[in-house]
């Protein structure tokens, strides 16, 4: 089982978080090829879709042996569905664990029971928990949640509700649906979900600088992190947790962009030019490059409405000369319990 596998080796798991239209094979595979990721969880796909053989849904749970190990996460309200589309995902692609979404505070989700929404029936989460177990046997069940749907503390009885379903891991962010993403996330109260849970439980929310990573594993003991935009143009990470060096060369950084572009567009064909402008907004934040680039601003606007392939590599091949001008950007990441 990948979980003890990890906890057994490392004693911590590094993890990426799935996220919607980012957390797609390229990227993953730039993550994994980077390294310090222990897993990878790939972005949420409807399990309705799933047992309908949506093409497009199920070609979302297609993985190359790199990217191992993978956890696919998938969100639905109706236990017999949603095992039914662990079972398909499971023969389709072998991930090595699945997840439940019972976290997501969009109101597309939520609004269809989906979602954080499933916290405010622990009977039908727990019934779509054993279903789901019993549709994929030995592989491993994680779920992720929040806090609450508008009660901070409504985790403290759910976490043991959906252990006892068969949730082998569970991780939590530190907000409830109420609070979307405003606010802070509560480390505190990750720290009591901790001090709840019996198996092993991941922390997540808030934790966009690698060297606020440490802090968050002090401070609430969790088993590891799951990480979310903090990896998001920074596929070096996790890595950079580990070596403890957190400045990547502009060179490294375009020779990562370009290649991850190749993967984008290998994956997506001709229009993944345009859907990859996603992920160069991310690359080419300040905080993210870690260097004050006199230009970078208007370079940003230029390769966002760059029409080729050669356009675009020219215009990064610029960032790269405009290094001899830039400086360090001075920015030291808030503490996490500083709010809390």
């Amino acid at each position: 089982m990948w979980i003890n596998d990890i906890l057994e080796k490392k004693g911590k798991i590094l993890a990426l978080s799935p996220m919607a239209d980012m957390t797609d094979s390229a990227f993953c595979q730039v993550v994994r090829q980077i390294g310090g990721a222990d897993v990878v969880f790939r972005e949420m796909v409807s399990s309705e879709a799933i047992i309908r053989h949506n093409e497009k849904t199920l070609g979302m749970t297609d993985f190359v042996p790199a990217e191992r190990p993978i956890v696919q996460q998938i969100f639905g309200a109706d236990p017999q569905t949603m095992a039914q589309a662990a079972a398909i995902v499971m023969e389709h692609a072998s991930p090595e664990g699945i997840d439940i979404n019972m976290g997501c505070p969009v109101y597309k989700i939520t609004s269809n029971f989906n979602g954080a929404a499933l916290m405010k029936d622990p009977d039908l989460a727990c019934r779509i928990i054993r279903e789901m177990k019993a549709a994929i046997g030995n592989t491993p069940l994680s779920v992720k949640i929040r806090l609450g749907w508008d009660d901070p503390d409504t985790f403290s009885s759910f976490i043991p509700k959906i252990e006892q379903a068969g949730a082998q891991l569970i991780t939590i962010h530190g907000r409830t649906k109420k609070q979307g993403y405003s606010g802070v996330s509560d480390i505190m109260r990750i720290a009591q979900a901790k001090a709840i849970a019996t198996v092993p439980l991941l922390a997540n929310g808030d934790i966009h600088d690698p060297r606020q990573v440490q802090e968050a594993l002090d401070v609430t003991n969790a088993d590891g992190v799951l990480i979310a935009r903090g990896a998001l143009g920074n596929p070096w990470f996790f890595q950079q947790y580990i070596s403890g060096e957190y400045i990547i060369s502009l060179e490294e950084r375009v020779r990562i962009i370009k290649q991850h572009l190749q993967l984008h567009m290998a994956q997506y064909g001709e229009r993944g030019l345009v859907t990859f402008r996603k992920h160069l907004s991310w690359y080419l934040k300040t905080n993210k490059v870690g260097l004050d680039i006199p230009g970078i601003k208007e370079l940003r606007g230029k390769i966002v409405r760059a029409d080729s392939l050669e356009q675009t590599h020219a215009i990064l091949d610029e960032l790269v000369e405009m290094g001899d001008q830039s400086k360090i950007f001075d920015f030291a990441p808030k503490s996490l319990s500083q709010t809390n």
